[in-house]
Parts: C-alpha cells; sequence; structure tokens
C-alpha cells in the first residue's frame, strides 16, 4: 500500500541511497563471520573506565550545564582545547573559525547545506569516502574524480579535471585515505594547492586518521598551505569513541558563521553532555596515552594482515601498505569481480567491503577494502585465510569457466 507521504518524496530522495557497509553489517553481525568490512575501532580499547569517572564527575560537578543547551558552536573550554592540539599540527585554527559537530558525518553534511547548488560539480578521489558520496547525493551534486595511486590522489592529472569540471570545490582525505589507506606526500600537497589557488578552487581536507599514523613523520596539513581557502575536518571518532559523535570544522570565521547557522537549523547544537565528557578526558591529558595505545595496537594488526596477505594471497593480487590508519586497499587482477567474489567469502564466513562502493561510476570491480583495526590478530589471521581461500575458488573457477572448449 502506497502512503500519501511516499507520493510526497523531494527529488532529492532519488540520490540517497543506503550505505553498502551498513548493510553488509547485518552480515557480520553473524557470530562466526570474521569481518573486515566495517571501518570500527576496536570495543576493547575504548576507555570505558576513563569514561565512568568523567560521567560521575560532571554530573556531579556541572550537571545543570550539561544537561542545559550549549551554545551552537560548540563547549568553549572544549574548542580552545582542540585550538591548542590543532596547532601542535601546524592546523590554524583560533576559537573564532571553529565548530563543533555531530561527528566528521554532520560537517559533511553541512558543507553540502551551504555550498551546493543542484548539479554542483564536487571533484573527489577515486576512489573516495562513501560517506562523502552520500551526504553531498542528497544535495544533487555531480561529482569529478581523480585517479589515486599508492601515493595518493594522482595530482599530475588534477589541473586538467578542473579546467574541465570547474568544481565547486575539491575534496580529499591525505592521510591514510579511506578506503585506500594511502598518504598524500608533502610534494603532492603542495601542487595540489598551487593547481588550487591558480584556479581559485577551495579544498575540503578531511582528516579523520591523522593521529593513527604509524611511521614516518606527520606531513603538513594543507590547511596550513592554503589557510584561507580550506576547512579542514576532524573526528574524535577514531581516537576516543565514535558513539560520542563529536567532530569539528576549521575555517575562515564568514564561512564558520554560515555553517553555524546550518547546523541551527538541523540540531541547535551537539549534545553539551558528550563535549563535555570529551573535555574533561582530554584535559586530564588520558586522550595522549590512549592514541599511543590504539596506534601500536592497530600497527601490530596492520603487520599481521600484511603478513597473511604475503602469505596466503593467490597471484596477482595486491595491495596497499599504509603507514597508519584502518584501512587497506586489495586489488584483484581486471576481468574479476569482487561483488561475486563477496558470495563465496561469505560461504567461508569472511566478509569485506567491495571497492565499487567508493567510486562515484561503478568502476573498481576487482578492488576490496579491509579493515585492520576491529579484529585481534588470530583472528585477522584466520580471515586473511579464508579470504584468499575463497579468491583461489573463484579465480580458478572463473578460469575454468571462460575457457575455450576443445
Amino acid at each position: 500500500m502506497t502512503t500519501l507521504w511516499e507520493e510526497r518524496y523531494a527529488e532529492r530522495m532519488e540520490g540517497m541511497k543506503s550505505s553498502v557497509i551498513r548493510e553488509l553489517l547485518k552480515i557480520t553481525m553473524q557470530p562466526d563471520v570474521i569481518s573486515f568490512a566495517g571501518g570500527l575501532p576496536a570495543p576493547e580499547l575504548f576507555p570505558i573506565r576513563d569514561f565512568g569517572d568523567a560521567c560521575r564527575y560532571i554530573l556531579s560537578e556541572q550537571g545543570h550545564t550539561a544537561l542545559q543547551y550549549g551554545p551552537s558552536e560548540g563547549f568553549p573550554p572544549l574548542v580552545e582545547w582542540l585550538c591548542e592540539k590543532m596547532k601542535r599540527y601546524g592546523v590554524p585554527a583560533e576559537p573564532h573559525n571553529v565548530v563543533i559537530t555531530c561527528g566528521a558525518q554532520q560537517a559533511l553534511d553541512l558543507i553540502g547545506k551551504v555550498f551546493i547548488d543542484p548539479g554542483d560539480v564536487i571533484l573527489v578521489e577515486k576512489p573516495t569516502y562513501l560517506g562523502a558520496l552520500q551526504a553531498w547525493n542528497a544535495y544533487q551534486a555531480q561529482f569529478a574524480t581523480v585517479p589515486i595511486d599508492d601515493d595518493g590522489m594522482q595530482v599530475d592529472l588534477l589541473e586538467k579535471a578542473v579546467i574541465q569540471h570547474r568544481p565547486k570545490f575539491i575534496y580529499v582525505l591525505p592521510n591514510f585515505q579511506n578506503p585506500a589507506g594511502t598518504t598524500l606526500p608533502l610534494e603532492r600537497r603542495q601542487k595540489l594547492v598551487a593547481i588550487a589557488d591558480k584556479h581559485g578552487v577551495p579544498i575540503v581536507e578531511d582528516d579523520p586518521y591523522g593521529e593513527l599514523r604509524f611511521e614516518g613523520e606527520d606531513i603538513t596539513p594543507i590547511i596550513t598551505l592554503h589557510k584561507e581557502n580550506t576547512l579542514y575536518l576532524g573526528t574524535f571518532s577514531k581516537t576516543l569513541a565514535p558513539g560520542l559523535r563529536i567532530g569539528w570544522i576549521v575555517g575562515p570565521h564568514p564561512v564558520i558563521r554560515r555553517i553555524v547557522q546550518a547546523k541551527q537549523g538541523a540540531d541547535l547544537h551537539t549534545s553539551s553532555f558528550v563535549q563535555m565528557l570529551a573535555y574533561d578526558i582530554c584535559s586530564r591529558g588520558l586522550l595522549k596515552g590512549h592514541i599511543a595505545q590504539i596506534r601500536a595496537v592497530y600497527k601490530e594488526r596492520r603487520d599481521v594482515m600484511l603478513q597473511a596477505l604475503e602469505r596466503y594471497a593467490p597471484a596477482g593480487v595486491t595491495w596497499t601498505k599504509p603507514l597508519g590508519g584502518l584501512f587497506l586497499w586489495v586489488r584483484m587482477p581486471e576481468g574479476f569481480s569482487c561483488r561475486d567474489l563477496m558470495e563465496e567469502a561469505v560461504k567461508q564466513k569472511v566478509a569485506f567491503v567491495p571497492g565499487t562502493a567508493f567510486y562515484v561510476d561503478g568502476a573498481g570491480d576487482n578492488t576490496m577494502r579491509l579493515n585492520f583495526s576491529n579484529a585481534q590478530p588470530a583472528m585477522i589471521q584466520e580471515g586473511i585465510k579464508r579470504l584468499c581461500t575463497a579468491m583461489r575458488q573463484f579465480m580458478e573457477c572463473d578460469i575454468d569457466t571462460e575457457a575455450p572448449v576443445m
């Protein structure tokens, strides 16, 4: 039965699709499935006791403030703490050019609300973060792409795309990119900024994983190279806990003022209580030690996954070697479909995300994203073994199917 509501959907609903990853999570909830599908931090590392202590303190000492409405820009002490923290990484942040959001996902949505008119072209990496595509599809954006390699966006191809498509802005994840795990070197960042400046195109720099570096030195943020024309996005979801739903945007004050206006129409403000929880933990110096712990654990898990791929992967399969973050990217030989492989993998009780989800044009059928942060080393070892068994069976079957009849 069709309701009156279903006859009245806005046109923008045609661009809204369910997240492939969220749908996959229904499969991965099965207890015997080893999942590399979600972008999930390790729950056993959540600082639960610290949160418990913070909850008791805040409710007993500042409960009336914590449970009250708050400023749309964010809880001022948390904003000031974030500014000092970001400055250590070279991000030019002051309280007047920061807004706290309900996770970095809301930041993407608010940017879409403020800047995207139907038909506007957004230039993204190929592949890119699925959540950004979902957020901006709602505003009827069009997408142009620049392919990546093992060092991120191929900026040598950027200027041609900018001239051809005249994008509203460029969206890039420079550190341990989702989905591919790549990191954009400094020289590419500088060239990206030079091209953007030359053609008058602003940049959205999404940096949810930057603090999860396992090796090498931190690289200058794009916003430091392009201060007035970059919006920088950060989040606590990967460093503290995703359930907090705290993210932030740094940008020029006039732009932040407009984003605040858009946020007021969405949720008035991010929860005062959770902001105060985050501030209490951060101001007591607990976050630094927690990040050091998860870096060490995630590095071990990345190494186990890389070693397992080296041991079990069939010939012709390649993968990225991320310097940090949560993901790596696997490429099967051309002509093999990871969407079809998924059926065989589920039989082997292992799950991943087919790479097509991260492409605006349905490309990348021979690719997949693997998450290494959410499984114990022994499970990673077993899961990769199962996955590679599924790959080998799938590839051999596919080859046999295509063999000429003698």
